[in-house]
């Protein structure tokens, strides 16, 4: 006799059972993708002050990828086969985001207290 777990897809009473909460659910992001201008009452749970500057956004930004880096790192050593190669996938979206970020700071505040913009005399 084969016993289901309450959270299993065959459970009859689990999240997915209920095709109007999936439709619901679909309908939310379907609205949300035609009017993205629209604010989501989901996205309020989390909220950054206005007043943060852009370097220490961006800085925070940076540390946030990196340690997705080590995480989807982590992972894909103990998975295998096509699980290993979307957590492969996503450590490298964090790390191309993670230079996209680095070079923003270095643009704003380059290292080293160099211009961005050649002076008039460089050859």
């Amino acid at each position: 006799m084969k016993k289901t777990s309450p959270n299993s897809p065959q459970s009859p009473d689990g999240p997915d059972s209920d095709p109007s909460k999936l439709s619901e659910a679909a309908e939310h992001l379907s609205a949300r993708l035609r009017k993205p201008g629209q604010p989501d009452p989901v996205s309020h749970f989390f909220t950054l002050h206005p007043n943060i500057d852009t370097l220490s956004l961006l800085a925070h930004a940076c540390e946030t990828l990196a340690s997705l880096n080590v995480m989807s790192t982590d992972l894909a050593r103990d998975l295998e086969s096509s699980n290993r190669n979307v957590a492969l996938a996503i450590q490298q979206l964090a790390v191309l985001a993670e230079l996209l970020v680095n070079r923003a700071l270095d643009n704003l505040d380059p290292p080293g207290g160099l211009s961005e913009t050649p002076t008039s005399g460089a050859r």
